[in-house]
């Protein structure tokens, strides 16, 4: 594929740094990357299993494979190396075998597969009709709980497999339709007992109407313990979700020990089977912009409707990810999103202060449960290096794999800083500021608006192919945690709530202004841009202030009254605006970018999924078709097969090409406006 020249003056180029080896990053590195992740410490602490996953630019596909490197960070084992890819790898509670999930050799839906550490080819464990969704291994190894999801009418299932002509898509429940997933039919998610030694399972949860996941074993192995919207009287019009507990055997009863109306999640059992460590989310109507709570629970002793909860992190104010118990009970380990780092934290189950285990400008993407030595192997990332597996002990890091240290040896990175800004209503605003290598101060740079999505969620301190690739070809490239962005608390999650576009653009130009005033913009050549809520930001803004000249939009939306029962947000947008027919003004409101398009002098590049449920390409369509209508330089590209993430790595290629080509075209030296 064709690369793009540099996009500043031949006077601007980063100089190349000391060992002229280092060269700047390319589109095609999405090739070189590894994502490390899932790490898991076998029973003996001696080694941590975890996934890597590549682009294999041969099949244009992506590729997991499962790793094995020992505790001291010595040896690194590569353990499967089929083209169909494995995930999910566990060990077995004795520590002989490990186990994962794949579609191999034609496995239907993604089985369970066995390897012996000793040696030799995984066997094929299970045979799922639909394959494998979650999987837990008893304490003592001889059973595994499966979800595996199916028919909820069993005469559904049924049919003439040799028509070739499509069934029609029937459509009867109020959530009708989701990303990937596609149309939502009667399929359910269901609890199996699979008995290791006679590979033959047993249904627990017999009731055929309620999803149920994350699937946990009590340390006896009699129950297990579930996450279900059971007891509600419409699971699709509602988000709330309850830890249930059952015993562990064909037909048991479940029994609930939750009961608050919003989200129960991420139940792990206390080593003496007596409480459950769980995340406990906002009220319903905040769903969209939840900030999880670490909550204790006992199991036994309740009335119908559950104990009452310890909540044991209410005065952190920061979203809570991974709870787990320490081997003596005496501590819940867990990760914490806060400003732009992601931190393992600990606190005891009877509440106080919260420890933090990790510090500086990193980022836990994910952390196992700690071994009987109080250690735990983790993901960390920052913003120079993608996620590697390291051994936290104590409050010290130590990296074990070194997946990506030969490409990042290669390549000249950017310095990312902390930014503060002041919004023009007084919010405090904290942001991420990439400048090239090689940046040198006096010199005015061209400037990148880079808006994440969610907008549940938050730039932070890991590694981002797109802003380091942005500060090779000589842009500085702002991200900015705007309200309604995780991290910050939540009051600054839900200041947005219902009011969408308006003090998250107030926040993104406060910023801007912020960077500008350091003198090092070129405020003649600025670009915006970014993906789902960003593409929707990026709309909102350059329909808000002409002083960007160039704009990518990504699977965004601008005319939201349109978008009521075409994307999967029904539930979020009655609870936030109302039914359109009963309370139209705030549709009209939000609407604005598309209501006002005559508003817009930017030149916008539209981008999308065709398969994208999440925010579907009527979108970017009746965007695109605005500005074609007004003269306003504009170009929609729709990416074949693809949903809301795009998966194909020569699409994920094409993708950044084209940012890189849209931008260059508006924002070069002596560029025309349009």
């Amino acid at each position: 594929m064709r690369l793009a020249p540099l996009l500043i003056a031949a006077a601007l180029a980063t100089p190349v740094l000391a060992g002229a080896q280092k060269r700047a990053l390319q589109p095609n590195d999405i090739y070189r990357v590894r994502d490390v992740g899932d790490p898991q410490r076998s029973p003996d602490g001696q080694w941590v299993a975890y996934t890597v996953r590549v682009a294999d630019s041969t099949r244009d596909k992506n590729d997991t494979d499962v790793w094995m490197s020992s505790w001291d960070g010595t040896k690194h084992v590569r353990l499967t190396s089929t083209p169909d890819g494995e995930s999910s790898p566990r060990w077995s509670p004795d520590g002989k075998y490990l186990s994962f999930v794949s579609g191999r050799m034609d496995a239907k839906g993604g089985q369970i597969w066995l390897l012996d550490r000793l040696g030799g080819e995984a066997q094929k464990l299970t045979d799922f009709k639909d394959g494998v969704e979650e999987y837990a291994w008893s304490p003592d190894g001889t059973r595994i709980a499966v979800i595996t999801e199916e028919e909820a009418d069993t005469a559904q299932a049924k049919g003439d497999s040799t028509k070739k002509t499509a069934k029609p898509i029937v459509v009867d429940r109020y959530t009708f339709k989701r990303d990937i997933v596609g149309y939502l039919g009667g399929k359910r998610q269901r609890i199996y007992i699979f008995d290791v030694a006679t590979k033959k399972s047993s249904l627990v949860t017999t009731e055929r109407a309620f999803d149920e996941s994350e699937v946990v074993w009590s340390p006896d192995g009699k129950r297990i313990a579930f996450v279900s919207k059971r007891g509600t009287e419409d699971v699709d019009r509602n988000t709330n979700t309850d830890i249930w507990v059952a015993d562990a055997r064909a037909g048991a009863a479940a029994r609930r020990v939750t009961s608050w109306i919003g989200e129960d999640g991420s139940p792990v059992w206390s080593p003496d089977g007596k409480s459950i460590a769980y995340l406990q989310g906002p009220e319903a109507r905040y769903y969209a912009y939840g900030m999880e709570q670490l909550a204790v629970v006992k199991v036994d002793g309740c009335p119908a409707a559950g104990c009452a909860p310890r909540i044991l992190t209410q005065a952190l104010d920061r979203t809570i990810y991974s709870p787990r118990w320490a081997r003596d009970g005496k501590a819940i380990y867990f990760g914490v999103v806060d400003d732009r780092a992601a931190w393992v934290g600990r606190i005891s189950p009877e509440g106080g202060r919260v420890e933090r285990l990790t510090t500086g400008r990193t980022v836990v993407d994910r952390l196992d449960a700690p071994g009987a030595d109080g250690k735990m192997a983790i993901a960390l990332s920052t913003a120079g290096a993608p996620s590697e597996v390291y051994a936290l002990e104590g409050t010290a890091t130590r990296k074990i794999t070194k997946q990506n240290d030969e490409w990042l040896a290669q390549l000249q990175l950017a310095t990312t800083e902390d930014l503060e800004s002041r919004s023009s209503d007084g919010t405090i605003v904290h942001s991420l500021l990439a400048k090239p290598a090689g940046f040198r101060a006096g010199t005015k740079y061209p400037f990148l608006l880079r808006i994440h999505g969610g907008p549940n969620g938050q730039d932070d301190y890991t590694f981002d192919f797109e802003r380091e690739l942005f500060a090779a070809n000589g842009y500085v490239v702002l991200n900015v945690n705007y309200r309604g962005s995780s991290g910050r608390g939540e009051d600054f999650q839900r200041a947005i709530w219902g009011d969408w576009g308006n003090k998250e653009v107030i926040d993104l130009l406060g910023a801007v202004d912020a960077v500008v005033a350091t003198g090092i913009v070129d405020t003649t050549r600025m670009g915006i841009g970014g993906w789902s809520y960003g593409g929707i930001l990026t709309d909102y803004t350059i329909a808000t202030t002409p002083r960007f000249r160039a704009a990518t939009s990504g699977a965004g939306s601008a005319l939201q009254l349109a978008m009521y029962g075409v994307d999967q947000y029904t539930i979020q947008y009655e609870a936030e605006l109302g039914a359109p027919w009963k309370s139209i003004d705030p549709w009209i409101k939000v609407s604005y970018p598309f209501l006002h398009a005559d508003r817009i002098r930017t030149p916008t590049l539209f981008l999308v999924g065709e398969k994208d449920f999440n925010v579907p390409s009527v979108g970017s369509e009746q965007m695109y078709q605005a500005l074609r209508s007004l003269g306003v330089p504009t170009q929609l590209v729709i990416y074949p097969g693809q949903y809301h993430g795009l998966t194909v790595p020569s699409y994920r290629i094409d993708r950044l090409q084209r940012y890189l080509d849209w931008y260059g075209r508006y924002l070069a030296p002596g560029a025309r406006a349009n």
